[in-house]
């Protein structure tokens, strides 16, 4: 499983797009079309370049399954690993500058992305395998805005309640616990951003007065009182974690006993026996989720959408799924998975019932307008605010 590096985005097209102060009142009725929307997608696909070049995480473009695809495209893939979703959004500047062709985008990215004409709209009919995403998959929000598909989902996971069995009995049902004065030194949490979310997720339920419905689209008041309760949490924490190794090596050494984490770190404690378990928590919890965009200028669009459409497959999805300690989209990929690992779909929850991913709040980046019409804290400032908190 990756480590995901959250620096500053580069957010300034997008936040000229959706210009208001945080917190205001925004009177008009939705944020602004993006500028691509208009874009004609293309009816089929074409001839291949031969070539193929992607903005990705290390190893997204493994050879375990890039060396089938170039087999059967043509298309030569050259990949370029990122560190970080900064280093994303900045060589995706100017539609990739006519040199990129797609990029792995995450959901605290996308929306940026979108709305500053980076990634052209996508034909999904010209993606086979994505009627056999899970509904949840298929238009989501983070890739899917009035309808109109700028991105194919790839791969997700839970933002779990991972905790230490032997010193957390009977099972916590609550994110209190990483807020919870008894476990202080040993509590942690990843290093990202993204944490105002879940503290904002809990606080729609533990403070229903604020009024969150939406943990990425927060309010001044909600934004303060989310930043709020992850300041007096920082005592508590014994270190925020940027690589999952981080976690696991953490829960190892008995650092930690209960934090945020992923299916990918609980699996891998439990197979040296470590006692650790996922809790759901009674507030839900919090995801990310990938997809591979089309760069507004890419110079190869057909090996892109071949690419696209290859990796969307039920055996590529869990290929990848396994060496990355991820979830696949694809509901198919289930008995590959099985094949490759016994079991290992119920680990990375690719079985997911409706009831449990409906108690899920995909990332979505934060923008300045709100679904309800008022102004929301975009992300620049969670970033700012995260900074300041962790220093």
């Amino acid at each position: 499983m990756r480590g995901r590096t959250l620096g500053r985005l580069l957010a300034g097209a997008m936040l000229a797009l959706a210009a208001c102060e945080p917190g205001a009142t925004n009177t008009a009725s939705g944020p602004p079309s993006p500028p691509t929307r208009g874009m004609k997608t293309p009816a089929a696909v074409g001839v291949g370049e031969g070539e193929l070049d992607l903005i990705t995480w290390e190893g997204y473009a493994d050879d375990s399954w890039t060396k089938a695809f170039t087999q059967q495209s043509g298309c030569q893939v050259h990949a370029h690993y990122v560190g970080s979703t900064a280093e994303m959004s900045s060589l995706m500047t100017g539609g990739g500058g006519g040199s990129w062709d797609m990029v792995s985008a995450p959901g605290d990215i996308s929306l940026q992305l979108i709305y500053g004409g980076e990634v052209d709209p996508i034909n999904v009919a010209l993606i086979p395998s994505w009627s056999d995403f899970g509904s949840t998959f298929q238009s989501p929000p983070y890739n899917t805005v009035g309808g109109v598909h700028y991105g194919v989902s790839l791969q997700w996971s839970p933002n779990i309640l991972l905790f230490n069995t032997k010193q957390l009995a009977p099972a916590p049902t609550s994110w209190s616990v990483v807020y919870d004065q008894a476990y202080k030194g040993h509590v942690t949490v990843p290093d990202n951003p993204m944490q105002i979310a879940d503290a904002a997720l809990y606080l729609s339920k533990s403070q229903p007065g604020l009024g969150i419905t939406n943990p990425f689209e927060l309010n001044r008041t909600q934004f303060n009182a989310a930043v709020a309760l992850l300041t007096r949490q920082r005592p508590l924490v014994h270190r925020y974690w940027p690589i999952a190794s981080d976690a696991i090596a953490m829960f190892q050494d008995g650092e930690a006993v209960v934090g945020s984490a992923g299916p990918y770190q609980a699996i891998q404690l439990q197979s040296v026996g470590i006692p650790v378990a996922e809790a759901m928590p009674a507030e839900g919890m919090t995801a990310w989720g990938d997809s591979w965009m089309l760069a507004a200028r890419a110079p190869h669009p057909n090996c892109a959408y071949m690419w696209a459409a290859y990796t969307a497959t039920p055996q590529v999805q869990a290929q990848q799924a396994r060496l990355f300690g991820e979830t696949p989209v694809n509901s198919k990929a289930c008995a590959s998975m099985n094949t490759l690992e016994a079991g290992s779909c119920a680990k990375y929850h690719a079985d997911a019932t409706p009831s449990y991913l409906s108690a899920i709040s995909f990332w979505q980046t934060p923008i300045a307008y709100c679904a309800g019409g008022t102004g929301c804290v975009a992300y620049d400032d969670w970033v700012s605010a995260w900074d300041v908190l962790k220093a």
